[in-house]
C-alpha cells in the first residue's frame, strides 16, 4: 500500500489538545463511519478519556448494512461507559435524540441548572460538522470533504444546557493496520491523492465479491464473479466503457465508477468492517508488533555484544 498523508503535525498538536481538555469536559462524544466503525475510531481515545463517560455516534448509518450495524452498537456497548446512536443526515430530528442521551449520560446535569460540558470529536468527512449545525440550528461548523477543515477548538453552546468543545478532524493513523487504511480511502477520509484509485477499487471489490456478492452482481449484470480482483475490475470498467485506445481497460475510470457508487449506495448498503473482522486483525497487528520487538531486541543484543 502506497504511503499515507496522515498529518502527523495536525495530530500531535490535536492529541495535545484533547489530552488538556479532557479533565475538563463531562462527556465524550465520538463520531464514526457506522460502514468503518473500527477503522474511523480514535485508537488514543481509550487511554486518554479515563473513566469518562463516551457516546459513539454512528453516523452516515444510512449507507451501512444495518444488521453489521446492530451487531457494532452490541458491541461497543460492551465497553463501560459507553452507549452508542446510529444517526443520518436524512433523519435531522433523529439527531436531537442525542441531546437527551448526553443527560442520561451525565444524570447530575440532567436538570439543566448546571452546563454540561461535552467534547466532539471525528476524522475528517464523517459527518461531525454536519451534525453540529443541526445541533446548533445554524451554521457554526463549515462542512466539506477535505480534511482537517476544523483548524482549532471552538465551543458550541446548544439547547438543553450543553457546550460542546469541536476538536480538529484530523486522521487517526493506524499504520499497523493495513486494512484501516484502505478502508478509509474507500469511505473517502483519505484524500484520493493519497493512494491510486485502481489500488483502492481493488481492495474494496474483492471484499464486496466475498461479503456482498449478490450486490455486486445485480449492480454490474454479473453471472459470475472471478476470483482476481484484477480481472473483476476490468470486466467491470470493459461493461461500462471505460476503455483506452486499442480496447484496453482504463482501470482508473473503472475504479472512479465502483468507489463513487459504494460511496452514493449505488451498489447497496455495504459495510466494510465487522467486530469479528476487527478482533482478528488486532491479533495480527499484536503478532507484528511482537516480531518487530523481537527483531529490535535482537539487534540490540548483537550491537551489545560487539562491544564487548
Amino acid at each position: 500500500m502506497a504511503n499515507i498523508n496522515w498529518y502527523p503535525g495536525h495530530m500531535h498538536k490535536a492529541s495535545k489538545e484533547m489530552r488538556k481538555s479532557i479533565p475538563q469536559v463531562d462527556l465524550i462524544i465520538e463520531i464514526l463511519d457506522a460502514r468503518i466503525p473500527f477503522s474511523s475510531e480514535n485508537p488514543m481515545l481509550a487511554d486518554i478519556r479515563g473513566d469518562k463517560p463516551c457516546i459513539k455516534v454512528l453516523s452516515k448509518s444510512d449507507l451501512a448494512d444495518p444488521v453489521i450495524t446492530q451487531q457494532w452498537q452490541d458491541y461497543l456497548e460492551q465497553e463501560k461507559g459507553v452507549k452508542t446512536i446510529a444517526l443520518t443526515t436524512e433523519e435531522p430530528e433523529k439527531m436531537h435524540d442525542l441531546l437527551g442521551l448526553c443527560h442520561k449520560m451525565v444524570p447530575t446535569k440532567a436538570n439543566g441548572s448546571e452546563r454540561l460540558e461535552a467534547m466532539i470529536m471525528g476524522i475528517p468527512n464523517v459527518g461531525k460538522s454536519t451534525l453540529i449545525n443541526n445541533l446548533a440550528g445554524r451554521v457554526i461548523a463549515k462542512t466539506g470533504n477535505e480534511p482537517a477543515v476544523t483548524k482549532m477548538q471552538q465551543r458550541i453552546k446548544l439547547d438543553q444546557g450543553i457546550v460542546l468543545l469541536d476538536t480538529p478532524g484530523v486522521l487517526w493513523p493506524k499504520l499497523e493496520n493495513r486494512h484501516g487504511g484502505y478502508r478509509l480511502a474507500i469511505t473517502g477520509a483519505i484524500k484520493e491523492t493519497a493512494i491510486s484509485n485502481d489500488d483502492i477499487a481493488m481492495y474494496a471489490v474483492d471484499y464486496f465479491k466475498h461479503s456482498y456478492p449478490e450486490l455486486l452482481k445485480i449492480r454490474y449484470q454479473l453471472d459470475e464473479l472471478p476470483e482476481d480482483e484484477l480481472e473483476l475490475l476490468e470486466i467491470i470498467g470493459a461493461k461500462r466503457g471505460c476503455l483506452r485506445a486499442g480496447g484496453m481497460v482504463d482501470l482508473d475510470r473503472a475504479a472512479k465508477i465502483v468507489l463513487t457508487e459504494f460511496r452514493d449506495i449505488t451498489i447497496g448498503r455495504i459495510t466494510l468492517e465487522t467486530p469479528e473482522m476487527m478482533e482478528q486483525e488486532l491479533i495480527e497487528v499484536a503478532e507484528i508488533r511482537a516480531q518487530k520487538e523481537a527483531k529490535k531486541s535482537a539487534r540490540k543484543q548483537k550491537k551489545h555484544g560487539s562491544r564487548q
